[in-house]
Parts: structure tokens; C-alpha cells; sequence
């Protein structure tokens, strides 16, 4: 594990393995592998959507409330567990997680794979995993408005949840994505002030 520069709070990784030095052709023919993981794509995929599949038949077939939620529950948490942990390592390279120092002190570390590395994510695995992490969240983000809009205020603390348990992990890897070290509303400052820039000297010019 290679160490860059710490900043306060956060740390940026790099894992890698002892085939950093592969031939290029190598890393480029595995990773236009369909899949290098099969089993880590399958549980990125299954428990996400079985959360999603059995909110859904709970609130239309089923009257026992206490057994979806446990249900739903379980579900979103051995979901959490395996992306964190398992598929985002395997399938694209990335992982975070929080630790706390000898001080005390809570630190988030974001980790990420060299380029270099032998272990390429193949293609379909890279899009398979960021799909599913960005479309499941959003669709609790759904049922959340939805079940306001209907006023069924006791499924709000499973929606919740769900929304929770999922942002965190996209956030997490978006984070491992574009640099441990980068300030996601500092990038989005940043892009606004350089467009409204260029508009202003666009309308000055001749």
C-alpha cells in the first residue's frame, strides 16, 4: 500500500498487487473480459434489488409491515456490507472506509488501484457496478417522495434507510473516483465559476 499526502480528516490511496509491471496488451485484453468476477457482480446486484423488489410487493401484496421492514432491512444491510467491502474492490479497483487513530480521531481513507496495476476492471464490470450504484439510490429517493405523497408514514423509516445506506456508498466511491483529496462542492464551484467566466470574456470579445 503506497501512502500520497495526507490532509486533515481524509487520506488517498493506492492499492496494487505484485504484477504492476504486466505488458500493456495484457491488461488491455483483460479488460475487455464480460466479466472477471462473476460472483461479485451477481451480490452487487442481487441484494440492492431485492430491497427495491420486496418494498415493492410488501406494499401491495403483503400485510405484515414488521416482517418486510426486517426484511427490506437485512437486505439493504448485506448490501452495504458487500459493496463496500467486496464488489467495489473487485470490479472497479475502489474502496473506503472510516478508521480512528491512536488520538481518537475519525479519519476517512479512500483507496483506489493504480492504472498500472495488472488487475484492469474489465469494461462491463465498471458499468454494471456504477449503474446499479447510481440508479438504486435514486430510486429511493423516489419511494421517499412517494411515500409522502400518500401519506403511508410508516414505510418512511425503511425509505429512509434505504437512501441512507446507499448515498453513503455512492458518495464513498465517487469520492475513491475523482480523488480522495477533492472537495465534491469545490469541483462543482469550481466548474460554475470557470463557465461563468468564459461567458463573461465570450460577450467582451468582438
Amino acid at each position: 500500500i503506497y501512502f500520497l499526502k495526507g490532509f486533515t480528516g481524509r487520506q488517498m490511496l493506492h492499492f496494487g498487487d505484485d504484477d504492476d509491471d504486466a505488458p500493456t496488451a495484457t491488461r488491455q485484453k483483460k479488460s475487455q473480459k464480460s466479466s472477471a468476477h462473476p460472483l461479485a457482480t451477481f451480490f452487487h446486484l442481487f441484494f440492492r434489488t431485492s430491497a427495491i423488489l420486496v418494498y415493492l410487493l410488501c406494499e401491495i401484496l403483503s400485510s405484515s409491515f414488521i416482517v418486510c421492514m426486517v426484511t427490506i432491512i437485512l437486505l439493504l444491510s448485506c448490501d452495504f456490507w458487500t459493496v463496500k467491502n467486496v464488489s467495489g474492490r473487485l470490479m472497479v479497483g475502489l474502496r473506503w472506509w472510516n478508521q480512528v487513530d491512536e488520538d481518537g480521531q475519525s479519519h476517512w481513507v479512500f483507496e483506489s488501484r493504480p492504472a498500472t496495476s495488472r488487475k484492469v476492471p474489465t469494461n462491463s464490470e465498471s458499468q454494471i457496478f456504477w449503474l446499479g450504484l447510481v440508479v438504486c439510490p435514486v430510486l429511493w429517493v423516489i419511494f421517499v417522495f412517494s411515500t409522502l405523497f400518500s401519506f403511508k408514514f410508516k414505510w418512511l423509516a425503511v425509505v429512509i434507510m434505504g437512501v441512507a445506506l446507499q448515498w453513503a456508498n455512492l458518495y464513498g466511491y465517487v469520492r475513491c473516483k475523482v480523488g480522495g483529496k477533492t472537495n465534491l462542492r469545490s469541483m462543482a464551484t469550481n466548474y460554475l465559476g470557470s463557465q461563468f467566466f468564459k461567458q463573461a470574456m465570450a460577450k467582451q470579445g468582438p
